[in-house]
């Protein structure tokens, strides 16, 4: 490494590390910038929607690479171009080629004759050796229906940290399991007090999470894919602050790529309210995807079907002199109403029971809660390598099959 800038260094001298750079604080922006250099004296682009997306495209050839600090997933089109990258990303850092990505910061990808199977069981696996009751029971939803935990009923655990610890860990296992979406935010709530009812729900839920263990997403390929929306909204539902619950899941195709359960950030004063700030999150999700997905080449994705099971808030969106049920509305609220304006969204209306996003404000019954998962792609691996006929979600097969 260069002398320090003031050293007397007569001879030009070079210090040796003694210290690898890993650990400090600095370590992972440097090693980002430079890649960035590197990767732009190769013609690459930065990603406006995605600092850490980076993408080269001609007429003919796109190459894309993703990075998370020194891991890397380069994928495209022309095997020449990806190659070629690859020879330079060893000259200039010495790096270690895997070949076909098959594991990722936890992820698991199996490709299969129907597509591509994301799962996460090896972490699933060493997530319940941590578990302080090791004997588990099988259960078919992540939280018994109808349940209501309070920030103030029963004991506190003892064992806080511990909580903490595995609701941490099911939080980034929901990025392959939207299923467990929103057990994991209403866990969440209780994380600087936990108390013992708060453990036992953690518990039933590490017992789902037992039972579909080796549940994942199938992405599936198409020729003609489509960008569609699911937003969904549980009316003040939260017994603590009376606050309701924002869920939407996008779909590519029949495939899910984003999805998420939270709870709002204010009250609101009817069941119509909440379902139009649960559009306005999916349609802040849908401005940001169409975006990336046109940097990746994938056009003509407008208008976004955006699917939601309320009438009134379907018409609050489409009427801008809608003053009256509005005039209390955030202004961000309305974020819905100009996408829909500028031709980007196309408000639908489906019952409930279609409603995909249902599975992410609320606990369901068993029945609806496997045809929803269904819907959706979720499936385990090994129903998955006996054919397509088999794809199905039910954790009970999958428990006695593991």
């Amino acid at each position: 490494m260069k002398v320090p800038d003031g050293v007397p260094n007569p001879q030009n001298q070079v210090c040796l590390l003694q210290k690898s750079l890993y650990g400090l604080k600095q370590s992972s922006r440097q090693w980002f910038h430079k890649l960035l250099i590197f990767l732009k004296a190769q013609d690459f682009v930065q990603s406006k929607n995605d600092y850490s997306l980076f993408i080269k495209k001609d007429s003919t050839n796109i190459t894309i690479v993703a990075v998370y600090v020194d891991d890397i997933i380069i994928t495209g089109n022309n095997i020449g171009c990806i190659s070629q990258l690859k020879a330079h990303l060893h000259d200039a850092f010495s790096i270690k080629d895997l070949g076909i990505l098959h594991y990722f910061l936890g992820l698991e990808v199996n490709y299969i004759d129907e597509g591509i199977f994301l799962s996460q069981t090896k972490f699933t696996k060493d997530l319940l050796k941590e578990s302080k009751n090791q004997s588990f029971k099988s259960v078919v939803t992540p939280l018994p229906q109808n349940l209501k935990l309070s920030n103030t009923e029963g004991q506190l655990y003892e064992a806080a940290s511990y909580y903490r610890t595995m609701v941490g860990k099911l939080n980034f296992l929901t990025n392959t399991r939207p299923d467990l979406a929103f057990t994991v935010q209403y866990l969440s709530q209780f994380m600087q007090n936990p108390r013992i009812p708060h453990a036992a729900a953690l518990q039933h839920t590490l017992n789902y999470v037992y039972s579909t263990a080796s549940q994942g997403i199938l992405i599936k390929g198409s020729d003609q894919l489509q960008l569609q929306a699911y937003s969904d909204s549980d009316w003040a539902s939260c017994p603590n602050s009376r606050r309701s619950i924002t869920g939407y899941i996008l779909l590519l195709g029949s495939s899910p790529i984003s999805w998420k359960s939270k709870k709002q950030g204010t009250v609101s004063r009817s069941s119509s309210e909440a379902e139009y700030r649960a559009m306005a999150s999916a349609a802040s999700e849908v401005t940001w995807l169409v975006r990336l997905l046109e940097e990746l080449q994938l056009t003509s994705l407008k208008p976004v079907l955006l699917h939601c099971d309320n009438i009134s808030a379907i018409h609050i969106a489409k009427n801008p002199v809608f003053h009256e049920r509005t005039k209390h509305i955030d202004i961000d609220c309305h974020f819905t109403r100009d996408k829909v304006l500028e031709g980007l969204l196309q408000l639908t209306y489906l019952p409930t029971k279609n409603q995909l996003a249902d599975v992410l404000t609320k606990i369901l019954p068993s029945h609806q809660h496997y045809q929803l998962m269904s819907k959706l792609g979720m499936s385990s691996l090994p129903s998955l390598r006996g054919g397509v006929n088999n794809i199905g979600y039910n954790p009970i097969n999958s428990n006695k099959k593991g």
